[in-house]
C-alpha cells in the first residue's frame, strides 16, 4: 500500500486570504518611515491595488514599499514593470523592515486583535479540513513569522499537530524541504504553494529532486503563472481538489 505524502503547505494563499491585512499592515508600518504618510489611511483603491500585486510579494515586510509606492501614485503596472529596482531600494539588510512589520502587526494585535483576526480570514473549507487531518502529516512551511500563523490558527479552531517553519527560524523554503527529506527519510514530501518562483526554484535544486510540487489555483498568482507551471510539469490543483486529500 503507498504511503501518504507529507505535506508542506504554504500560508498565505493557500491556508489565508492575508492580502487586505497585509496591505493595511504595509502601510501603517511605512507612516513610520515617510513622515508625509503619518496620520493617513490607504484608501480602498490602495487595497484593490495591492491585491493585484500580490503575486510579486514573496516576504510580507516588501508590502511597505508596496503601499508606499501606492501611496505616490505609481501605477500597478509601473510597479510590475519596474520590480527589481525598486526592489532595490530596500537596501541589501532588510532586517529592520521584518523588524518593523512584525512590531507593527503586534501592536494592532494588542490594540484590536479580533479586528486583525477578520481581516485574515482562511479560504473556504481550509479550517475544517485542518481540523480532520486524522494523524497526518502536515507541516507549514511560510515566510510569515510563526506567532501570527499560530494566532490566526487558534481563532479558526485549528489546533494542528505538525511543526510551522516560520520566518523566525531564518530557513528558506529549500532547507526547510532538505530537513523534512531528512527527517522523513524515503518518504514523499509534496509542497504546496501560490507562488511559481518557490516552487521553480525547489525544482531547480537536485537535492530536492524527490519533493512533489503543486501550485494552487486559488492563491496569488496569475493565470501565466499557472501556464507556466503546467509547461515545467508542475501540477494545478484547485481547491477541491485539496480540500479531498
Amino acid at each position: 500500500m503507498k504511503q501518504a505524502p507529507i505535506y508542506a503547505l504554504d500560508f498565505d494563499g493557500v491556508i489565508c486570504d492575508s492580502a487586505v491585512e497585509t496591505a493595511i499592515t504595509g502601510w501603517k508600518a511605512a507612516t513610520f518611515v515617510w513622515p508625509d504618510m503619518a496620520n493617513t489611511i490607504p484608501e480602498e483603491s490602495h487595497i484593490e491595488q495591492f491585491r493585484a500585486l500580490r503575486p510579486q510579494l514573496e516576504a510580507g515586510y516588501e508590502a511597505i514599499l508596496f503601499m508606499r509606492l501606492l501611496q505616490q501614485g505609481e501605477s500597478v503596472e509601473s510597479i510590475q514593470a519596474n520590480m527589481a529596482s525598486f526592489m532595490a531600494e530596500l537596501g541589501t539588510d532588510a532586517a529592520p523592515l521584518k523588524q518593523l512589520f512584525g512590531q507593527t502587526r503586534d501592536e494592532w494585535i494588542e490594540r484590536a486583535r479580533d479586528e486583525w483576526i477578520t481581516m485574515n480570514p482562511l479560504f473556504s473549507g481550509i479550517a475544517e479540513k485542518l481540523q480532520n487531518l486524522n494523524g497526518q502529516s502536515w507541516y507549514i512551511v511560510t515566510t510569515k513569522q510563526e506567532r501570527f500563523v499560530e494566532q490566526i490558527l487558534q481563532a479558526n479552531q485549528v489546533d494542528l499537530p505538525i511543526d510551522i517553519y516560520g520566518l523566525d527560524r531564518k530557513m528558506d523554503k529549500q532547507l526547510v524541504l532538505q530537513e523534512l527529506l531528512e527527517k522523513h527519510g524515503g518518504k514523499t514530501i509534496r509542497l504546496i504553494e501560490d507562488r511559481l518562483p518557490t516552487l521553480l526554484g525547489v525544482l531547480g535544486n537536485e537535492k530536492l529532486s524527490a519533493v512533489e510540487l503543486q501550485l494552487v489555483d486559488w492563491g496569488y498568482n496569475t493565470e501565466l503563472d499557472r501556464s507556466n507551471a503546467r509547461t515545467q510539469g508542475i501540477k494545478v490543483i484547485g481547491l477541491s481538489e485539496f480540500l479531498q486529500l
